[in-house]
C-alpha cells in the first residue's frame, strides 16, 4: 500500500505501460525524451522501439507515451 501512496505522490496521474519487458508506471502525458531523462539515459546513444516500431531521436521529444504502450529501449555501453 505505501508504494502505491508513493506512486501516486510521485506522479500525480500516469500510466502502465510495458517497459524492456516489465510492467512499469510513466507520467501520464510523458515523452520519450522524458522517460530517457527519468531512466537516466538523456544524451545517450540509445535506440527505441514503441509497439513494434522503431522511433527515431529527432522524433523523441514530440512521442508521448500512452496506457498499455510496449516500450522497448537499448542503450550503448562501451568497453573492452
Amino acid at each position: 500500500m505505501l508504494l502505491v501512496k508513493q506512486a501516486a505522490r510521485r506522479y500525480p496521474r500516469s500510466v502502465i505501460v510495458k517497459l524492456n519487458g516489465e510492467r512499469s508506471e510513466v507520467p501520464d502525458g510523458a515523452s520519450i525524451e522524458q522517460l530517457l531523462e527519468q531512466l537516466g539515459l538523456a544524451g545517450r546513444r540509445a535506440a527505441v522501439e514503441l509497439n513494434g516500431e522503431i522511433v527515431r531521436a529527432q522524433a523523441w521529444a514530440d512521442t508521448e507515451i500512452r496506457e498499455n504502450d510496449v516500450i522497448e529501449i537499448v542503450h550503448f555501453v562501451g568497453g573492452g
